[in-house]
């Protein structure tokens, strides 16, 4: 069993908790479902029945999650994402490619998608910062104006712009 972090993040699903854990643990590496926590009699007001799945605590990379099966009336928004440092264009393909399944293409801008789940990612080179606060503003501006127009990373793009200003 993983260790349990001090602060972990709590997700609300609309009764998917289990197939949401089962995908992202199935992306990331060193991933894992630890436990699945079920309803018991007297939530059926609630909508749920006794056995129902309530919650799954997973891992991503060692970092802990619980998928909680609960209200359907709130939903994600985009005010809070994660943030996934790739290191390579390889990475980012995969990780892109990924958490884009069966997701709405609209949602697709500057790196950030937001999954089947609703969950929004950002989709990130890990030195992002780099281009964005060169010392230079022109290539900084050059390298954050090629990021607008694009869904996907693409690092030597952002290269390419920055240089050529």
């Amino acid at each position: 069993m993983a260790t349990l972090n001090k602060i972990s993040t709590c997700l609300w699903f609309n009764g998917n908790a289990t197939e949401a854990a089962g995908f992202y643990t199935s992306i990331f590496k060193d991933s894992s479902i630890e436990k699945i926590s079920h309803y018991s009699k007297g939530f059926e007001e609630s909508g749920w029945k006794e056995g129902d799945v309530l919650s799954v605590d997973f891992y991503l990379l060692g970092y802990h999650f619980v998928a909680i099966n609960s209200n359907p009336n709130i939903p994600f928004n985009k005010a809070v994402s994660f943030m996934i440092n790739c290191d390579n264009q390889e990475e980012i393909d995969y990780y892109w490619t990924r958490l884009s399944e069966s997701s709405d293409p609209v949602t697709h801008q500057c790196g950030w998608l937001v999954d089947k789940f609703g969950v929004t990612w950002q989709v990130n080179y890990k030195d992002m910062s780099d281009f964005l606060s060169h010392s230079d503003p022109a290539r900084a501006q050059a390298a954050l104006l090629a990021l607008s127009k694009m869904k996907k990373l693409d690092i030597e793009a952002l290269k390419e712009a920055s240089l050529h200003v």
